[in-house]
């Protein structure tokens, strides 16, 4: 229980608690309509003023008190000055109800969506990191495959595409590119022995220019409903829950390959002294290429999550999403200096991000001061981990 306590994980949870518990009281509330179906079989009555009934529409909107609804279960009384009104049209009936600005249901879902696109790259950038290394491309590898699964999805696999069809060709293709992106990063890292910052500083370059290349400035959409609303954006109790649950499985999978797996101890050992790793045998190099093309394919993965929730491709898709990668991933614990960081920790900085970006939102703080906010969690991440270093006991 000591060690659990004192895990970097556990920390985390309980900033995010924290912050969830001062945006609930700070945020405040706000009136949120909804709507209540009226059954077919259902008799609608409007009521006046004057104690008199009427058939919906038969006096001036003014003139009307509230809805009388009967139903084989009873009578439902929705008075109009109470927020209720009556849509004949839509057969339904509209109320106003206060919520919480923080804690309210959309609010929630909101947050783990956003924070599911930067955890499942987070979750390879972990891995990344714990190699002293870094990927300042990883946005616009996202934005690529997010293009070129568009493509696919649009003018190969066809609007009429069953689930069985346009979910592993979207996943796949979105996959194979970053993927792709993320062997040619690590090979140019590798075999020309040059800086990661430096080489994926210009592949990012690069990769955007493609994209504009091919999109020419436009978004690509009309993808098959079964791979948007049909899968990934699949309404489940209210909610659309495909994108948490999958960054919850990236999540999981990826404490296991760090800690129970052969490739998980060599990215730990070369992370934490590299020379030693040559001398224990560990193929650096090829541990490093394995290392990029897994943070590719998790570019690709998030990338095709974001085409199936929002059904369409932007070219400024990813635009600096490097940051709030790097941001989460050094907030989840990974250290800069590489040889420390955990998948879990990825995932839970990413939704610390997000509730960051929420609350600036909720609290209503101008959205240009966002870069500045993330910059400085990024220093002061980096600051507390440098003295939790100076600070470990030494042997």
């Amino acid at each position: 229980m000591r060690r659990l306590a004192g895990a970097q994980e556990a920390g985390l949870v309980l900033v995010i608690v924290l912050i969830g518990v001062i945006l609930a009281i700070r945020g405040g509330t706000k009136q949120k309509q909804f709507r209540i179906e009226v059954a077919q079989s259902a008799t609608v009555v409007e009521y006046y003023a004057d104690g008199t009934e009427g058939e919906p529409g038969a006096r001036p909107l003014p003139q009307v008190a509230g809805w009388n609804v009967t139903t084989d279960s009873g009578t439902e009384t929705y008075a109009k000055n109470n927020g209720y009104s009556y849509n004949a049209g839509q057969n339904a009936v509209f109320g106003r109800k206060t919520v919480n600005k923080f804690l309210d249901q959309e609010n929630l879902v909101l947050v783990a969506k956003d924070a599911s696109f930067i955890a499942i790259m987070a979750v390879g950038m972990t891995a990344v990191i714990i190699l002293a290394g870094i990927d300042l491309s990883v946005g616009a590898i996202y934005g690529l495959a997010a293009l070129i699964g568009a493509f696919a999805l649009k003018n190969v696999v066809g609007d009429d595409a069953g689930l069985l069809v346009s979910v592993p060709v979207g996943i796949g293709v979105c996959c194979l590119v970053g993927a792709a992106c993320g062997a040619a990063n690590g090979a140019m890292i590798v075999g020309l022995r040059v800086h990661p910052f430096v080489i994926t500083l210009g592949t990012m370059a690069a990769y955007r220019g493609i994209i504009f290349v091919l999109s020419k400035g436009q978004s690509v959409g009309q993808f098959p409903e079964s791979f948007t609303s049909g899968f990934f954006k699949a309404e489940i109790a209210g909610v659309y829950p495909v994108p948490v649950i999958v960054m919850l499985l990236v999540g999981a999978v990826g404490v296991f390959l760090l800690s129970k797996t052969v490739v998980g101890r060599q990215v730990y050992a070369v992370g934490g002294n590299e020379t030693a790793a040559k001398y224990a045998g560990i193929p650096v190099g090829r541990v490093k290429i394995i290392v990029y093309t897994l943070l590719g394919l998790l570019a690709g993965l998030s990338a095709a999550v974001y085409l199936g929730y929002l059904g369409a491709a932007e070219p400024n898709a990813g635009m600096a999403y490097e940051l709030k990668v790097i941001a989460a991933t050094v907030i989840g614990g990974a250290s800069l200096m590489g040889g420390r960081g955990s998948a879990m920790g990825a995932v839970l900085g990413a939704i610390v991000i997000q509730l960051i970006d929420n609350g600036m939102i909720i609290l209503g703080v101008d959205q240009a001061y966002n870069q500045i906010v993330m910059g400085v969690a990024i220093i002061i991440a980096v600051v507390i981990d440098q003295a939790k270093t100076r600070l470990a006991p030494k042997g």
